[in-house]
């Protein structure tokens, strides 16, 4: 059963989704060579709670941090740490708020310092393939369109795709349903869009393999063939029209 948000829930969704998109775009300007993932993670604890809402990570399943920091080929779900961050190397940080109960979601890879042309346009096109998705979303579309604008991206440049790793619902809960697959499928053709639905839509790409890892600390997922990972996400609310992103400007 996918939720329906009426115009209060929305409001404190927009809310959340303002906190978490300052904070992403604050790192911007904070991540360098030299920081630790715990001085990120330290970060976003401090300007989330300061905000008024609560870190939806911290806790959440046992998770021991408020964001998922994931450099290179760690794909999602990095657990922040004294690791130090290099110069070339790609950090996905992945963070949600709450906000009287409700949750926003959203995640972007930073480029640290200079890396080579391929690098660059791997990282750019995950983004790029969001913004695909985003484009086709308005009330009575299959939600598989979605999922194809998505892989098309992928599929297009020879990236992986990850089949176990979605984007989903989010509202009073951090993840609910759908799943929304980064590549078409079956299952999302039976889906249809309706206005005041919110989902988190999340392209996760590999410049190699869609196959995956879990570590040892039952967290962090890597690429089995250890080639670079990116992740690009927002929080979105479908109106009659078309989308807006709650977790942008």
């Amino acid at each position: 059963m996918i939720s329906i948000k009426n115009k209060q829930e929305i409001e404190y969704m927009k809310t959340s989704g303002k906190i978490t998109y300052e904070v992403l775009n604050n790192l911007k300007s904070i991540i360098k060579p030299g920081m630790t993932t715990k001085e990120i993670d330290d970060y976003v604890y401090n300007y989330i709670t300061s905000h008024g809402a609560t870190p939806s990570f911290l806790d959440y399943e046992g998770f021991p941090a408020s964001a998922c920091v994931s450099i290179n080929e760690v794909v999602v779900h990095g657990i922040p740490d004294n690791t130090v961050i290099k110069q070339g190397d790609i950090v996905s940080v992945d963070i949600g708020s709450i906000y009287k109960g409700y949750h926003s979601d959203s995640a972007y890879t930073y480029i640290v310092g200079k890396v080579n042309k391929k690098v660059e346009k791997f990282v750019n096109d995950t983004q790029k393939a969001l913004y695909e998705g985003l484009k086709v979303i308005k009330e009575g579309i299959k939600l598989n369109e979605v999922c194809s604008a998505i892989g098309s991206v992928a599929k297009e440049n020879g990236y992986g795709v990850f089949t176990c790793l979605t984007g989903h619902g989010v509202g009073k809960e951090l993840h609910e349903d759908p799943y929304i697959p980064n590549l078409s499928n079956h299952e999302s053709e039976g889906i249809i869009l309706k206005s005041g639905m919110t989902l988190a839509i999340e392209p996760m790409f590999s410049l190699g393999t869609k196959e995956v890892w879990l570590l040892e600390d039952g967290w962090g997922i890597v690429t089995r063939d250890n080639s670079l990972a990116a992740h690009f996400e927002h929080t979105i609310l479908v109106t009659k029209d078309g989308y807006e992103i709650l977790t942008g400007e």
